[in-house]
């Protein structure tokens, strides 16, 4: 890759296959539930987003591994628990369907804190909006004409997908294509004691 070329990219936490097949599972449930203009992602391409680049040159990504590798060598991993949907920004204008996290979310919130830290050392900006931990299970296009949702959040806590430990990052690059965003892992950064991520 030449450094005139750029890539979407971001850094996630991946969820193990297993976590992922449960996470379809809820899509399923959901999907019989909610009807109307949006788009499931699917199970496959769901991770949890710690830090998004948008698009960035050859060399930024060798600055952002750096920095990710050493973040990553420095946390031990830690178990996440994922359950509990909801929306963002709120159900008077619903765009996004997610499902939470529970479990070790103090030490996944201080690392992702170090993260942004580390990575606006090197220049790349703070996000302004706090961090809150999710999968994007689905996006919604426009809320009218939508059908069930607010029935199908009622049973919130219901929507679990399992549990699992979080062993390393990835950097992924995103191509935006018009069946929806497809994403390419490009490196791996295990936790403290790991051998691969």
């Amino acid at each position: 890759m030449t450094d005139e070329q750029t890539i979407r990219s971001f850094l996630a936490l991946d969820p193990p296959e297993e976590i992922l097949r449960e996470i379809g599972q809820v899509q399923n449930r959901l999907q019989k539930l909610i009807h109307g203009d949006l788009r499931w992602v699917r199970p496959e391409s769901i991770h949890l987003t710690l830090k998004f680049f948008g698009d960035i040159s050859g060399n930024a990504v060798a600055n952002i591994s750096a920095v990710a590798e050493k973040a990553a060598a420095a946390v031990e991993p830690f178990e996440l628990a994922i359950g509990g949907a909801g929306v963002f920004p709120d159900m008077n204008r619903p765009r996004i369907i997610w499902l939470g996290m529970n479990g070790d979310v103090a030490r996944l919130v201080t690392f992702q804190k170090e993260l942004e830290r580390a990575l606006q050392e090197i220049g790349f900006p703070r996000e302004e909006r706090p961090f809150r931990p999710h999968l994007t299970l689905g996006r919604i296009k426009s809320p009218k004409g939508l059908i069930g949702l607010a029935e199908a959040l009622e049973k919130r806590e219901t929507y679990t997908a399992g549990r699992f430990v979080a062993s390393g990052l990835g950097l992924f690059q995103s191509d935006l294509t018009p069946r929806g965003a497809v994403y390419t892992r490009l490196a791996g950064y295990p936790f403290a004691g790991q051998e691969g991520a």
